[in-house]
């Protein structure tokens, strides 16, 4: 069993849009008199308590007005709460995802996450277009009197075309492939009401380091996931879709590399389809995971404890620890692998609002980590809300 993150010393969660906040201490505090919380010039939020001193820089248009203790039944002698009043001027604005950036005549390159080798080099596309979303065939039963020419068949992209679904990209396979990308076949299993059926997949992984990046759609048709990715634009000075250096990265930047494109694509469909239950999807189509999207202009900010940590009073007097607040989505979440919960993960498979994103089998084993991981570092109180466990994911 994995070791499970230690509760952060001090958590910080801020609403933009209802200009308040949450601020959580869990330092030794005897008296919540003892702790000193105040804004500064630059949105600097600084925290004293009579071991350790805090800074959390917040965005330029954030400032903070008024702070209030607030006890909870659940809280213990030497934890504190704070309630902050804030004053936004505007709200920060969320960062857009591959998928919200890709452009008309714009060359790219695409490179492994995982090692930052190149996969497709200098693609400029004619057509940058999205796939439909849900069920549209049906949607075309529905609405037409005439029967769907297009029934049964996929929409794939020409040469020139780069197709964006929820979480891939659907791109014509090149020449160049064959020296960058490997071809396994799998049988998949699938079970239907009388017997079962098997079908074959052709996963596409990276030559140089094995790492899944996506599958076969046709012999002619590549579906790449942007979790497995970086996208590049020829001009890096113009922007970097990126934000990585390419180099082979630990597990903790690959981390904060799904995290933060995950969760810049949940605003974005959120806001575009305005849906805010999501269900994350092996290549099996089964449910692993089930998303539900609390809020998308959240701050949060936060200190592990342990022995990174500085003590004002010790080794280092007059230290203090500073971080920077990050943009976040909060999340309710369930693992559809809890036998307990199975009732709740029907109702979801059931009912049509709720959206599919398909992953990886890695990515959906990493968000779990991720997210399982979010929780264990919250405040007790704030972990769970009903059936569902609370997590972050930054920006």
């Amino acid at each position: 069993m994995e070791k499970t993150a230690q509760e952060d010393l001090v958590f910080l969660e801020l609403r933009q849009k209802l200009q308040s906040g949450l601020l959580f201490i869990r330092d030794a505090v005897r008296d919540d008199a003892d702790v000193r919380v105040e804004g500064k010039a630059d949105s600097l939020l600084s925290v004293q308590t009579p071991a350790r001193s805090y800074e959390v820089h917040l965005p330029s248009a954030v400032r903070l007005e008024e702070t209030w203790s607030q006890r909870s039944p659940d809280q213990t002698q030497h934890e504190s709460q704070f309630r902050l009043r804030l004053r936004v001027e505007c709200l920060t604005e969320a960062p857009c995802s591959v998928i919200g950036q890709l452009r008309v005549a714009e060359t790219y390159s695409f490179l492994c996450q995982s090692c930052g080798s190149m996969v497709l080099q200098d693609r400029a596309f004619g057509r940058v277009l999205p796939l439909p979303n849900g069920n549209w065939n049906a949607l075309v039963d529905d609405w037409c009197c005439h029967p769907d020419p297009f029934a049964n068949r996929k929409l794939l992209p020409r040469d020139g075309d780069c197709l964006l679904g929820d979480t891939f990209l659907l791109l014509a396979r090149d020449s160049s492939c064959e020296q960058t990308l490997v071809r396994e076949e799998s049988t998949l299993q699938k079970a239907s009401a009388e017997h079962g059926r098997s079908s074959k997949r052709v996963m596409v992984s990276c030559r140089s380091c094995s790492a899944v990046l996506g599958q076969e759609v046709t012999a002619e048709v590549l579906k790449i996931y942007i979790t497995e990715i970086l996208v590049k634009p020829r001009e890096d000075g113009k922007c970097d879709l990126t934000r990585l250096s390419l180099v082979s990265q630990p597990n903790s930047e690959r981390q904060r590399f799904l995290e933060r494109t995950l969760a810049s694509r949940l605003v974005e469909l959120s806001s575009a389809q305005n849906t805010f239950r999501f269900s994350i999807q092996n290549p099996d189509d089964r449910a692993v995971i089930l998303l539900w999207l609390l809020n998308t202009d959240t701050l949060v900010a936060s200190f592990p404890g342990g022995d990174s940590f500085i003590s004002a009073d010790k080794d280092h007097p007059g230290e203090h620890q500073s971080c920077r607040a990050a943009q976040a989505v909060k999340v309710l979440y369930i693992l559809c692998s809890d036998s307990k919960l199975q009732d709740v993960v029907d109702v979801w498979e059931k009912d049509i609002g709720v959206h599919p994103l398909p992953l990886p089998q890695s990515s959906c084993e990493e968000l779990q980590k991720l997210l399982m991981s979010s929780t264990s570092r919250l405040p007790t109180f704030l972990r769970f809300m009903k059936s569902y466990q609370v997590a972050y994911m930054t920006m």
